[in-house]
């Protein structure tokens, strides 16, 4: 009983270390998991277009088959028509924000005043 009071006790200490926060990913991380997402997402839709493409020519040779046979087939159900993805286009990375340029200055850069009277001081 004790063995298993210990370990219970040992469970139950370490339970908030395990809820501990992470830092936010930097923005380079960010921006190439939102690639991978995007990668991963066109791969998906390029998978379904080649299963509805596959499927497609599966029922024409059924259909193709059983006329060649003499057996009666049953009329296509009618359903949407395969969509081709197209060719994947990776966003550059000055689109994805990793490299934007800095905001525009609201001031001009350089000015008559010294660095002292800027700061509050004087000479």
């Amino acid at each position: 009983m004790k063995p298993l009071a210990a370990s219970l006790l040992a469970a139950m200490l370490a339970v908030p270390l395990a809820q501990a926060k992470l830092p936010p990913p930097p923005p380079e991380a960010q921006a190439s998991a939102a690639q991978a997402k995007l990668k991963a997402d066109w791969t998906s839709k390029v998978a379904a277009y080649q299963l509805c493409r596959s499927m497609d020519r599966v029922a024409e040779s059924y259909r193709q088959n059983a006329k060649a046979t003499g057996k009666e087939a049953k009329p296509p159900v009618p359903t949407p028509p395969c969509t081709d993805p197209g060719a994947f286009v990776e966003k550059p990375l000055e689109a994805s924000g990793a490299h934007s340029p800095a905001a525009t200055a609201a001031t001009p850069p350089s000015s008559n005043a010294t660095q002292a009277q800027i700061q509050g001081k004087t000479k």
